[in-house]
């Protein structure tokens, strides 16, 4: 496990920090947003689920995982994973993405007959891609290593969506930037681990619960935090994969998870849910 995440001694005081993806990633891009690069030793995983079993079994210190892009939405997988381990959110940093299309020098936009990237990606690309007729796009794991793939092949005809830094790291050309739909196109990361001073103090916290099968339990729910002045930030339910045609419940709201009338609100929630659980506590990013 830990030749896979590409684990190595790291000095003394810095940090190993997983994240999904091969290096030049945006995962990568944030983490060092987030900790500072000298401070942060990347840990790439293949895959999110590896980023939280890194965290759990502590082969590393903290984790980077995607929640949430401006344009297409919360990342499905992250918050199942949130859902099913003992992890905490303690972080939380949000980056432009700034997409590019990038191939082999020499090539050309007419060369190109297949893209390939991270599916969320892609989709942030679409308008800009349904206009290269007879051009495939294949979904990849990652964008980092959608470039990779591009330049291990060493074909012409191929392309990949990912960010500039990918390109100077794997030696491709950038036939075309600024590619997404949107112009503003930001991804909000979250960092898991053990809490920690050096990362502020919490303002936002982060929840999931089940409504009881009660007319009304959605909004007594909802209710104690609107009667202490608590701001509710996100809400989004989800299916609940072992139980057909029920939902949990994400909600963040703007107040840490130990302030007094927060305390107040979850214990006064709880009388409506089947279950409801603190995700984690945090500092929301601030640019």
């Amino acid at each position: 496990m830990s030749e896979r995440a590409g684990l190595k001694p790291v000095p003394e005081g810095q940090l190993r920090v997983a994240y999904q993806g091969e290096p030049g990633a945006y995962s990568e891009d944030a983490l060092h947003r987030f900790f500072g690069e000298p401070q942060a030793d990347p840990a790439p995983c293949p895959s999110i689920r590896e980023v939280f079993e890194q965290v759990e079994i502590r082969s590393v210190d903290y984790g980077v995982v995607p929640l949430e892009n401006s344009q297409a939405g919360s990342i499905n997988e992250t918050y199942n994973l949130l859902l099913r381990h003992g992890v905490r959110l303690v972080g939380q940093v949000v980056i432009s993405v700034d997409h590019a299309l990038l191939a082999l020098p020499g090539a050309t936009l007419a060369d190109i007959r297949k893209v390939y990237s991270h599916p969320q990606a892609l989709a942030q690309c679409e308008e800009f891609l349904s206009q290269l007729v007879g051009v495939e796009a294949v979904p990849a794991l990652d964008t980092a290593g959608a470039a990779k793939r591009i330049a291990d092949d060493g074909r012409k005809d191929q392309a990949a969506v990912a960010g500039r830094r990918a390109a100077e790291l794997y030696g491709l050309s950038i036939l075309a930037e600024g590619i997404q739909t949107y112009p503003q196109n930001y991804t909000k990361f979250g960092v898991i681990g053990e809490p920690s001073s050096r990362f502020g103090e919490p303002d936002t916290t982060s929840i999931v619960f089940a409504v009881s099968d009660v007319p009304g339990s959605l909004l007594r729910c909802l209710e104690p935090f609107a009667q202490r002045g608590i701001n509710l930030h996100k809400i989004e339910s989800r299916p609940q994969a072992a139980r057909p045609w029920r939902y949990s419940i994400y909600l963040d709201f703007q107040a840490a998870a130990e302030d007094p009338k927060a305390v107040e609100a979850l214990a006064e929630m709880a009388d409506h849910t089947s279950f409801v659980r603190v995700l984690g506590t945090y500092r929301a990013w601030q640019d």
